[in-house]
């Protein structure tokens, strides 16, 4: 079993704080981890942010709290000490990247041939909408709007060629907001795409974890049945951001493939 979805954010760059992943991996019987971390953590992607915290003031009040910590080298420099050790599962390492269209070349010019096993591009704004930080922030927005112009970016992000996969891609439903119209559509333009570019999808846990009150585990049960029609690759994952919920219901995840 694997999860291939895990934040090291909230420790230091030490060997001691990736073994506190591993054992826990060791404990629910996963046989792979992917680490990795937000683009954003790193101050060489800060540019990509300048729009959407010029529209938001929440939005440049979190950025300025959680953004630019650390540099490239320095997760690069862990990555290599990492290898250089020899852990009892199978451990990588990877960049989860928010998307933008407009720096596609931005983000290519400044991953491209460092190493990384593994890149997952995820849409966490729409437009200049951060979706994913409050429910409350919804309040008077045009759902199908939001929806519409989500899955238009995620099929772009698919096109782009720059991702090995895709991040929980129906990750807009965390608070329970649901559009008009059927989804259909964008699922079939997705998966599609996702298929032609031989990426994978994350079937990830978080948001249930997250709100387990409106948001289901997983992936909806029509995207997951269009992309297996479509021979796409689905990766189980937790999302986690700490040790303690690596794993987490990563064996219902795979009942449900």
């Amino acid at each position: 079993m694997t999860d291939g979805h895990i934040h090291i954010e909230r420790g230091p760059y030490t060997l001691d704080w990736i073994e506190q992943f591993v054992n826990r991996a060791l404990e629910t019987g996963l046989d792979e981890i992917r680490l990795l971390e937000h683009n954003y953590i790193f101050e060489e992607f800060a540019p990509m942010y300048d729009s959407v915290r010029a529209c938001s003031e929440y939005v440049d009040a979190w950025f300025q709290r959680s953004a630019c910590r650390h540099t490239l080298p320095e997760y690069l420099e862990l990555i290599e000490l990492a290898r250089s050790h020899r852990f009892p599962i199978e451990v990588k390492f990877g960049l989860e990247i928010c998307y933008f269209k407009e720096f596609e070349d931005f983000i290519s010019g400044l991953v491209e041939d460092k190493g990384f096993d593994f890149l997952l591009g995820s849409v966490h704004f729409a437009g200049n909408f951060a979706f994913d930080h409050k429910a409350e922030h919804w309040a008077g927005l045009d759902v199908d709007e939001i929806y519409r112009r989500y899955f238009e970016d995620s099929v772009l992000l698919a096109e782009s060629g720059i991702f090995d996969g895709i991040g929980h891609p129906d990750g807009i439903k965390l608070f329970g907001h649901r559009p008009s119209y059927p989804l259909t559509g964008f699922y079939e333009r997705l998966a599609a795409e996702l298929s032609k570019s031989n990426m994978y999808a994350d079937h990830n846990s978080g948001a249930e974890r997250r709100c387990p009150e409106t948001a289901s585990l997983g992936m909806d049960t029509e995207l997951l049945g269009i992309l297996k029609k479509h021979n796409v690759k689905i990766i189980t994952s937790s999302d986690a951001h700490c040790p303690e919920d690596v794993g987490y219901k990563i064996r219902e995840l795979n009942n449900m493939l």
